[in-house]
């Protein structure tokens, strides 16, 4: 019987395939109200006759306040039980979701914003420490972290479509409320079918590290955010970044292995590895989600259900590619999976600087294709690498961690990549300068990922 459970670990482990289940429709749903209020922008502008800026903090409030508490949220879940941060974070997104829904003013719009961000920040970080945990077989855990990587493709694509049906039939607002019932199903789900697993170190609550960091990332995205609108308010935030990591440093290093961010984490190469690759792949990635449909709308060639369509082969290849991203690093190696994957992402954006423009946009769509197919291949394993490399303990840290590297490469890859789209006036200048970017830390990021993750096997430790 063990030999059959090892052969076929989800066939027959009923238990497991409804605990990835609720995982799965928890990252969904964080995810998916990113995509989706994109989409929304323009009506919502429209409704509250709110400003760039105004609609720039209602978009981005989410991704300030889910950068700055994720660190919190990993250490919570490993303290106080990662099923019961899932279930709070699920709680907390669904009552911000009916906020948003109600919003009378594009400031409480923003409010509720934030407090998704909050539940977002719970609620992920819980969900891959609990695979952690769960699923304690390198092999299963792949697997399952590949199902689980590929609902954020299902995401990119369902956002945009859902969206595109939703606000033209019952307006913007229905973005928000379409959120409630699945959040409340993962409320309702998480307690029957996820075990509750903590760190039965019971580690004290690291105050000082958690501030640093918070200001730390805090300051770092609300740089990004601004970096074109107010220079001299960027300038004072990074030098606040600066200032909150060196303080971060000099506070870890006196409390040694009591620390939130403990040698034992950065010690795992693998991991350092996930967290250099990772920051590379969304920094490319989130930016050129953002800047691809600008430039074809701006240029008149697609408006915005086009754009939302001609995305599709990306999320299409993601969506088909990740559940198998483990199966495909067992035979390729981490190493080769990860850096890999990261690589192609980096060649499709070279496509899409080329060929978005053009009258026939087929070179783009295949580049489309080839950068979805590249992070099919490095998301699920790069999640692996990090959380496998390192104590169960940890998980929730760990989890916490590598979502800081997703969260803070994406934000600061829309602002950069953006402000490089608009050095150039826009058109198939500006597009083809952001693509190089992006492609140019992909490819470092793939590069020192490579050379930092050495050809030695992973160190699984329980």
């Amino acid at each position: 019987m063990d030999d059959m459970l090892r052969r076929k670990p989800f066939a027959m482990r009923a238990s497991h395939r409804l605990t990835l289940l609720t995982l799965c429709l928890a990252v969904t749903i964080a995810h998916i109200d990113t995509f989706i209020v994109n989409l929304g922008a323009r009506a919502i502008g429209d409704h509250f006759g709110a400003g760039v800026d105004e609609l720039q903090w209602i978009v981005d409030s989410y991704n300030l306040v889910y950068a700055v508490s994720l660190l919190t949220g990993g250490m919570l879940a490993d303290r106080y039980g990662r099923r019961r941060i899932l279930i709070c974070g699920a709680a907390i997104f669904t009552g911000a979701s009916l906020v948003c829904a109600a919003a009378p003013s594009a400031l409480v719009l923003i409010v509720g914003r934030a407090l998704t961000g909050a539940g977002g920040a719970l609620m992920i970080p819980a969900s891959l420490a609990i695979i952690r945990v769960v699923w304690d077989r390198p092999d299963e855990r792949a697997r399952a972290l590949g199902i689980w990587a590929a609902c954020n493709g299902v995401a990119m694509a369902l956002g945009p479509s859902l969206g595109g049906l939703l606000i033209p039939w019952l307006g913007w607002r229905s973005i928000f409320l379409v959120i409630v019932p699945f959040g409340l199903l993962v409320v309702l789900m998480a307690g029957s079918t996820i075990p509750e697993s903590v760190n039965p170190q019971r580690r004290a609550v690291d105050i000082p590290a958690q501030l640093c960091g918070a200001f730390a990332l805090g300051s770092l995205t609300y740089a990004a955010i601004c970096a074109q609108l107010a220079p001299g308010a960027t300038t004072a935030a990074l030098v606040i970044a600066s200032l909150s990591v060196a303080l971060l440093i000099a506070v870890e290093r006196r409390r040694g292995a009591g620390a939130l961010l403990s040698p034992e984490i950065f010690s795992a190469r693998r991991f350092r590895a996930a967290m250099i690759a990772t920051t590379g792949m969304t920094f490319g990635g989130y930016g050129m989600v953002f800047v691809l449909p600008l430039a074809w709308q701006s240029s008149g060639r697609l408006d915005a259900a086009a754009s939302a369509a001609a995305l599709l082969p990306m999320s299409l290849v993601f969506v088909l590619i990740s559940p198998f991203s483990g199966m495909l690093s067992d035979k390729l190696g981490l190493r080769a999976a990860t850096s890999g994957g990261v690589t192609l992402m980096g060649v499709g954006l070279l496509m899409i600087g080329l060929g978005g423009l053009r009258p026939d946009i087929a070179l783009a769509e295949f580049g489309l294709a080839i950068t979805g197919l590249g992070l099919g291949l490095a998301a699920g394993p790069l999640s692996a690498m990090a959380v496998g490399d390192v104590a169960a303990a940890r998980a929730g840290t760990a989890a916490a961690l590598i979502n800081v590297a997703r969260i803070s490469g994406a934000t600061i890859g829309v602002a950069a990549l953006g402000a490089c789209y608009a050095a150039t006036g826009g058109g198939s200048h500006g597009l083809l300068l952001s693509m190089i970017a992006g492609s140019l830390v992909q490819f470092a990021g793939a590069g020192v990922a490579w050379m930092v993750t050495g050809h030695e096997a992973p160190r699984l430790r329980i």
